[in-house]
């Protein structure tokens, strides 16, 4: 919920009956906890801040924030601690155990997997379907996470400990605990060893990763942030094969580099090999988590595996050591990519290893990439008003709720007849009742219009409903929002005396990375190409390709990525034939 910034709308102090009413809540909600520990949690005389946010998509959350610190949130009237309160409270939740490099997916927005839970020696913990509980790593209590059991513990050992085990909602690393004083785990030991390990289903790379047998405490991956080199432990080692072992042990050389180093020299290999053969001026500045996710990665080798947590210090050190990069905090806890030394004697000696296969560089050579990509499936919605909301009231849809048209259809349908008010001589026609009458009708046609036809009966329904629509992009659950879908809007700008620039904006609602866009527009048009904020949208960016290309952009736009034309804006101010671009 937190892994991209949110929007303050509002932060006031308490008032002294929230402030009771807050200690109600946490003290029903949490019984664990005792009078002491409230009164520690929320003090009487300490200044305590209401702050209320939306998150990225569009969620209404309220902040419990102490000392800069945000204790609690409220979501959907249930309540949660952040890790900031779980670290001095660690037994507040029924915790679930998991491997540290599980948290970089966590803090990426992913939930917890029952494959990725170490059963410990007392077992899962005992919880029912939508309990609020916490998630910890190995060898330390401090839990990293928050969210919601997706089924109950007798459920996850019934399927075998297959499928999704907690909704995650707040991570340690994610926004809402940058929005506190950024503090990190303390050291709790664990009193008890894990008794079963199911492992880690890394999807990604399709292959089963275990820890080593000896795994060190989570304190050395948190609080050691300030090092720039791995510690041993944080390495995650392949687990060695079963079969055929004895003959690939004679195919390979032992590598007397301890596993931190090993590690150090892959960072650094990948990052070099990302500079010099995927990042261009033109993209600068470029984010950081841009940066590892579409220029790093894609020059990983298996056996390579990043720390998300260990990004920033690793572009420090690269910054003040090797005068390699420059990284500036553009925006508030955003950093940026903004000047590269193309001309560093480290950067210009580096050649790509001749034993690496790109396994991305064919796919975008073919444009193979850009046919894993599915338009995303867009509904329209009509949402119940408070005006319509009794001719709702039997199929018990109260006010706000999103229906399908033929939904609507099928419940006015069965209110006629469950009211006995189609007309007895013309069976096209409805008689209107009062309720009908308050709810599709003017006030100057209530002495005048007693019967309407079906579809008009129908299409001042739809008229008089709150507009919405539902956008399902593949792989990610369902986003209904209000309003119609905001269509991809293409402008030609003029720059200068003579220079035209075409802008395209809103690619990310139809789940189009910005960044590919611009990458195979500008190979396709042989023209400059740059990604900016767009103005009035937060976490959003256009592109902006030099030259009047709105007819190469609408070609990509809808025959490559199938977008239906009617959720593109401005194909009309393509160069007319004939004439100048």
């Amino acid at each position: 919920m937190f892994a991209k910034a949110f929007r303050v709308k509002s932060n006031t102090v308490i008032k002294g009956s929230d402030r009771r009413r807050l200690r109600a809540d946490v003290s029903a909600a949490f019984p664990s906890l005792s009078a002491e520990d409230l009164n520690e949690l929320i003090p009487n005389k300490e200044e305590l801040n209401i702050v209320k946010i939306y998150a990225h998509k569009g969620d209404a959350v309220i902040l419990y924030v102490l000392h800069k610190n945000p204790i609690f949130f409220l979501l959907e009237k249930q309540l949660f601690p952040t890790v900031y309160t779980l670290w001095r409270y660690p037994t507040m939740l029924p915790a679930f155990v998991t491997w540290p490099p599980v948290l970089q997916k966590l803090t990426g927005g992913a939930d917890l997997m029952l494959p990725g839970v170490v059963v410990t020696a007392d077992g899962l913990p005992e919880v029912q379907q939508g309990d609020c509980c916490a998630v910890t790593l190995v060898m330390n209590r401090a839990p990293v996470a928050v969210g919601t059991a997706a089924v109950s513990s007798a459920e996850m050992r019934k399927s075998g400990m297959k499928g999704r085990g907690v909704n995650i909602l707040h991570t340690y690393m994610d926004q809402l605990w940058v929005f506190g004083d950024k503090s990190h785990p303390p050291v709790m030991p664990v009193t008890n060893s894990p008794a079963e390990v199911e492992g880690e289903e890394c999807e990604e790379e399709e292959q089963e990763v275990k820890d080593s047998s000896n795994p060190a405490p989570v304190e050395t991956s948190c609080q050691n942030m300030q090092k720039l080199r791995l510690d041993e432990h944080e390495v995650v080692k392949e687990e060695e094969p079963v079969e055929d072992k004895e003959g690939e042990d004679t195919n390979k050389e032992e590598d007397s580099r301890s596993p931190q180093e090993q590690m150090d020299e892959l960072l650094l290999q990948c990052f070099l090999h990302a500079l010099k053969t995927k990042v261009k001026k033109s993209q600068l500045p470029l984010l950081t988590s841009n940066f590892l996710r579409h220029h790093m990665v894609p020059c990983c080798w298996s056996q390579c595996f990043f720390l998300l947590f260990q990004l920033s210090k690793f572009l420090q050190c690269m910054q003040k050591d090797h005068s390699l990069i420059q990284v500036k905090e553009l925006s508030k806890g955003v950093e940026s990519i903004v000047d590269v030394d193309w001309r560093n004697p480290v950067l210009c000696s580096f050649s790509v290893p001749e034993d690496f296969e790109p396994e991305i560089k064919s796919e975008e050579g073919s444009g193979a990439s850009e046919v894993l990509y599915q338009p995303p499936e867009i509904t329209p919605l009509y949402g119940v008003t408070a005006r319509l909301e009794p001719l709702f009231q039997d199929a018990h849809k109260k006010k706000g709720t999103p229906l399908k048209a033929t939904e609507v259809r099928n419940i006015i349908t069965e209110y006629v007849k469950t009211n006995d008010l189609v007309h007895e001589t013309n069976k096209n026609y409805v008689i209107i009742n009062p309720t009908l009458c308050d709810c599709l009708l003017e006030k100057s046609e209530y002495q005048e219009v007693e019967k309407l036809k079906w579809d008009e009966l129908f299409s001042r329904t739809l008229i008089r409903m709150q507009a919405c629509h539902e956008v399902l992009i593949p792989g990610q659950p369902p986003l209904v929002k209000k309003g119609q879908m905001e269509p991809i809007d293409i402008t030609v700008a003029s720059r200068g005396s003579n220079k035209k620039v075409t802008i395209i904006k809103n690619l990310e609602a139809f789940g189009l990375d910005p960044a590919v866009v611009a990458d195979t527009l500008q190979h396709q048009v042989q023209a400059s190409c740059v990604l900016q904020d767009s103005p009035g949208a937060k976490n959003r960016v256009l592109v902006q390709i030099q030259g009047n290309q709105v007819q190469q952009v609408g070609k990509l736009l809808l025959d490559r990525y199938k977008i239906p034309r009617k959720y593109v804006q401005g194909l009309d101010k393509a160069p007319k034939p004939g004439k100048k671009k």
